[in-house]
């Protein structure tokens, strides 16, 4: 068959209307945090709690964001692109906060990686190689995949509704919908979290914050090893 008629018979078929558009280019409706070839919109991560009292002094908070990517700048880069990290640094946080969103992002990592998305500057939603972890140590994650939030206390909410990564080494997807403090995830198109409430790990007990950046961990392997972790077609639709 040839290309012409698949790409209609996938259109028929309710596909993802993104399937053949070019990388880093929004679906109607998105806008990209992330235009495929520098770091325009991002900033070293400095943690929402902290940063919020370094507010009260800003010739306090901009020295120490200056600081921070000094540190962190020099750690990722854009190849191919998409944004990469050597394992290295700290993490990466968009400049502009948000409230309520939908969020789609691409992302990869090689054997034994680990990493995450922060939500509002809370972390996060998992992403691992689940297979590799130490299965004494995660009795409970072991296997299990990415896609829950792993920082929240109940085990419940530590492992996916169901196993839905690709292979280290290959793109996935996620599609990331925060209401409130409710977190619903879609990883490569099946769900693996619905409508759990995001905890506050850096205030135990306290909402959430109302607003805050979208985070991309920076994570050593789980040996402590050093391995790249890339991110592309970040995109973001905000919510009322």
């Amino acid at each position: 068959m040839s290309i012409r008629p698949m790409i209609i018979a996938a259109v028929l078929l309710g596909a993802t209307p993104t399937l053949f558009a070019a990388d880093n280019v929004p679906p109607p409706g998105f806008r990209a945090l992330f235009n495929g070839k520098d770091l325009e919109g991002w900033q070293g991560a400095i943690r929402i709690d902290q940063r919020r009292e370094l507010a009260k002094t800003p010739e306090k908070l901009t020295s120490t964001q200056q600081q921070a990517n000094e540190k962190i700048f020099p750690h990722w880069k854009v190849e191919d692109g998409a944004l990469v990290n050597d394992g290295r640094g700290g993490n990466l946080a968009t400049i502009s906060n948000f409230e309520n969103f939908e969020l789609l992002l691409d992302w990869k990592i090689e054997p034994k990686g680990d990493s995450g998305i922060y939500l509002r500057g809370i972390p996060q939603v998992q992403i691992w190689d689940s297979d590799a972890l130490d299965s004494t140590r995660y009795k409970l994650e072991h296997g299990k995949g990415s896609g829950s939030l792993w920082n929240n206390s109940k085990p419940e909410h530590k492992v996916p509704l169901t196993r839905a990564d690709k292979a280290p080494g290959e793109w996935n997807t996620f599609r990331i919908i925060l209401q409130g403090d409710k977190v619903t995830v879609y990883l490569n198109n099946q769900l693996v979290a619905k409508d759990v409430p995001l905890e506050n790990i850096w205030a135990p007990g306290q909402p959430i914050p109302r607003s805050g950046p979208i985070e991309l961990q920076q994570h050593p392997k789980q040996d402590g090893s050093l391995g790249k972790i890339s991110f592309k077609n970040i995109f973001i639709k905000e919510l009322n």
